[in-house]
């Protein structure tokens, strides 16, 4: 994994970043869609069907498998990864994502409930945050007070219809996201 991809692991915004994906790549509403912490990082994906039973795609902690499975479907293609072992894993858990801890996820799921621009908006300032704490200009759990602070900075723009509306939206939060962080977050 990237830096990037690392930070927004440990922040858990990637999972805020799959629910909203997930809420637009299917149709499925947000009070139908969860995010699970998975220590082991053995399953990837998991789908409840109406009878109740649950459709996991496990593999190893490599994000190739995952990834390999969804560019093959539905057809398989080989693998330079080593085969998953459950019994070496053992046991798999489980657990509610902590949002005092990770706020990140509690964000990502009002930005998707708030809908409009507001995914995009949260997207644009959490590239800035993460770009900064790489920086070393704020620390870890700034990067997510000021996402919060850039989506509650103002009237959020209506849902963007072309590819260059995106891009103001994107333009203009990466910007109000650089000026908080020049306002607040200089020496820390």
């Amino acid at each position: 994994m990237g830096a990037k991809i690392s930070v927004d692991s440990a922040t858990m915004m990637n999972k805020g970043l799959e629910l909203i994906e997930a809420h637009h790549l299917f149709p499925v509403g947000l009070d139908r869609l969860g995010i699970v912490v998975h220590p082991q990082s053995v399953i990837h994906s998991m789908v409840e069907f109406r009878d109740r039973s649950t459709l996991a795609q496990l593999g190893p902690s490599d994000m190739r498998v995952p990834i390999a499975s969804c560019l093959a479907w539905p057809a398989r293609m080989e693998s330079p990864c080593e085969p998953l072992d459950l019994a070496a894993i053992g046991q798999l858990t489980f657990e509610a994502p902590d949002e005092t801890r990770f706020p990140a996820t509690r964000l990502a799921r009002q930005a998707a409930e708030a809908g409009g621009a507001a995914p995009a908006v949260l997207n644009a300032a959490n590239e800035v945050a993460v770009a900064a704490f790489l920086a070393g200009k704020i620390g870890f759990t700034r990067i997510a007070l000021l996402v919060e602070q850039v989506l509650e900075s103002g009237t959020l723009p209506p849902a963007p219809q072309t590819l260059d509306e995106v891009l103001t939206v994107d333009r203009e939060a990466r910007a109000t996201a650089t000026a908080l962080l020049g306002q607040r977050y200089s020496g820390d």
